[in-house]
């Protein structure tokens, strides 16, 4: 059975290096969305975990067959009917040196409906002395990902990939109504970049956007951003939350969201990847 409304939850944490006190905070947030009467809740990156140095979430990276994170996250979408969105935890990998920051999605019923692997992984320096090199504790994915609810089809994508237009094609190419994307923008990128981006992958794709996102101070002393966003497809913010744990909330539309695809159907007049019309001659050119 379909349905034309939702009621979307983006949560912002503040997340430490203590796994069973991050899964209390999410708990109690997740409860707070539903008794707003949340149909999907999702959790920003690394909810669970933050630790005071890269190396540390490989010491709590879980198997792909499960684990306490995954258990916690498959039960709370079961007790509350919910579709949830599980930011990233770290999965196994083959490379011990290395873990996947895997997006978990489950359903209602508690089933896993969805695992996205970050694809883009972030090495910069962001300044002098904050710098960042993922790919020395993360294996990057490769598989754009989707997945069906009642009330759209949902993209997934995570924090450093908002940079990466072309990942986002690929999931309206599928089908995608709704983008969710998980992250912990740092302070100074956050404050250049983070709601233009959100809302021009928005807009640009003609899709909601949900974005939960970390905001405030880690343990380690990175400072995370905030301003999680939800965002229509014309690109007006519906929800925003500023800084520390909290909610931002919103209702999703599907009938709204494809009248303004009909209004303005930007996505069909793409032309790349397209074979264009020959170029007259001059002397046509002239007639």
């Amino acid at each position: 059975m379909t349905q034309d409304e939702a009621r979307l939850v983006a949560i912002q944490m503040v997340s430490g290096d203590g796994v069973a006190a991050n899964l209390e905070s999410a708990d109690r947030l997740i409860a707070e969305a539903v008794a707003g009467g949340a149909d999907l809740v999702a959790l920003p990156e690394n909810f669970a975990f933050v630790g005071r140095d890269e190396t540390g979430k490989l010491a709590i990276a879980e198997p792909d067959d499960g684990g306490p994170i995954q258990s916690f996250l498959a039960e709370r979408a079961r007790r509350h009917g919910i579709f949830l969105v599980g930011g990233t935890i770290p999965l196994h990998t083959s490379d011990q040196r290395r873990a996947r920051a895997a997006c978990l999605v489950y359903g209602p019923s508690g089933e896993r409906c969805a695992r996205y692997d970050k694809i883009h992984l972030f090495d910069v320096a962001v300044s002098a002395d904050e710098r960042y090199c993922e790919s020395e504790t993360l294996q990057a994915g490769n598989n754009a990902v989707i997945f069906d609810t009642p009330f759209a089809r949902v993209g997934l994508a995570v924090c450093y990939d908002l940079r990466f237009p072309e990942l986002f094609r690929e999931l309206v190419a599928r089908g995608a109504e709704l983008l969710v994307v998980p992250s912990a923008f740092t302070a100074l990128t956050g404050a250049a970049h983070w709601e233009l981006l959100v809302r021009t992958r928005a807009v640009e794709n003609l899709c909601y956007l949900v974005a939960p996102d970390q905001g405030g101070e880690h343990p380690n002393g990175r400072l995370t951003y905030g301003e999680t966003l939800i965002v229509n497809p014309w690109g007006r913010i519906l929800g925003r939350h500023s800084r520390g744990p909290g909610l931002a909330q919103a209702r999703m539309a599907r009938a709204e969201l494809r009248e303004t695809r009909r209004r303005f159907p930007a996505l069909e007049h793409r032309r790349l990847g397209v074979a264009l019309p020959a170029a007259r001659s001059t002397e046509e050119g002239n007639v």
